[in-house]
């Protein structure tokens, strides 16, 4: 008898592993070849954008991911493969501003500030994606994010009619790299969901024109 329960029961068991897996083998495959490590070897676009992430870790100290997409973000414009970037990312509070932190950063390492446009309302990935081409007008661009968030924000922009390739800014080793890692398993399930029911941006706003 328990061992015909345990029968019933592991399918069950097994069906959010399975989940997960197969949601993390359809975005792998789907934008393993729009991705580039290589400044030299990407395609131009005419536009950057870069997925904020805090500046300093919860425990103190500089967050290697966002020192990493500073680097990569240079390297880039320094390359001549971008000619403007587009900052997104959280500014839910007059005391955490992504996006301005960002800018600080790039100005001080070489790009002109004019160069550099701000979408203070890419909350999640979603977001930033979709209103890379509805607010700034984008049909094409080049995401700067470690490996693995690229990928996520690839398929979904292919999804929400933005054609996007990623640049992959150097990912972390160690405990923080692993438990990022470990929650975009989650995060990529999160993504058909909100394919599923249609999920829109906190917010839209007017039309902003990158030139």
């Amino acid at each position: 008898m328990k061992k015909k329960w345990l029968r019933r029961l592991l399918p069950v068991l097994l069906a959010p592993l399975v989940l997960i897996v197969v949601c993390n083998a359809v975005i792998e495959v789907a934008t393993a070849d729009r991705l580039y490590s290589d400044p030299d070897a990407i395609p131009y676009s005419r536009v950057g954008l870069v997925l904020g992430t805090a500046r300093h870790r919860a425990e103190g100290g500089m967050n290697p991911f966002y020192e990493n997409r500073i680097a990569a973000t240079l390297a880039l414009y320094r390359a001549g493969k971008i000619s403007f970037v587009l900052v997104s990312g959280d500014n839910g509070t007059i005391y955490y501003n992504e996006p301005d932190t960002i800018k600080k950063d790039l100005v001080a390492g070489g790009i002109p500030a004019e160069r550099i446009f701000l979408d203070y309302a890419g909350f999640r990935t979603l977001d930033s994606m979709v209103r890379a081409k509805i607010v700034f007008g984008l049909d094409t661009v080049t995401v700067i994010s470690q490996e693995f968030h690229n990928e996520r924000a690839l398929y979904i922009a292919g999804k929400k009619g933005l054609y996007a390739r990623g640049f992959n800014a150097r990912g972390v080793a160690g405990g923080a790299g692993t438990k990022l890692q470990v929650r975009e398993y989650f995060a990529r399930v999160k993504v058909f969901l909100d394919l599923l029911f249609n999920t829109q941006p906190r917010f839209y706003g007017n039309r902003i024109d990158i030139e």
